[in-house]
């Protein structure tokens, strides 16, 4: 009886642990999006619009502009184009028209403790 206990419980671990969610980042490399974000305990929406090398930010009734650096197809910096603050993003799954992404600085500093937060965007067109 405690080797059915132990074989199903490995071959549960072997099975799960193989799952890989599905990511099928190229088709969010370009196009309009929007997403919700936090401002403490607010959420609000914005949207942008990703060229192969810019992303133009609407927000806030604002806009603001970023140069756009891909390392492979699922991660890429936005580089702020006036401040040339960079964040580091990471697509972690997609689905048939968003994608899930985690984001933190790019520039490390020894001062602060690394955040990194977690989002969604929903592909417009």
């Amino acid at each position: 009886m405690m080797k059915k206990i132990f074989f199903t419980a490995i071959t549960s671990l072997l099975l799960f642990s193989c799952y890989q969610p599905e990511r099928d980042c190229d088709k969010y490399k370009t196009g309009t999006f929007k997403f919700t974000y936090e401002v403490g305990d607010t959420v609000k929406e914005g949207k942008f619009i990703r060229t192969k090398d810019y992303s133009i930010d609407y927000y806030e009734n604002k806009i603001d502009s970023a140069t756009v650096r891909w390392f492979n197809d699922c991660e890429f910096v936005l580089q702020d184009i006036n401040s040339k603050t960079a964040i580091h993003y990471k697509i972690i799954s997609t689905t048939d028209s968003s994608y899930t992404f985690q984001y933190k600085s790019a520039v490390k500093d020894p001062n602060k403790k690394l955040v990194v937060k977690t989002g969604t965007a929903i592909k417009t067109n």
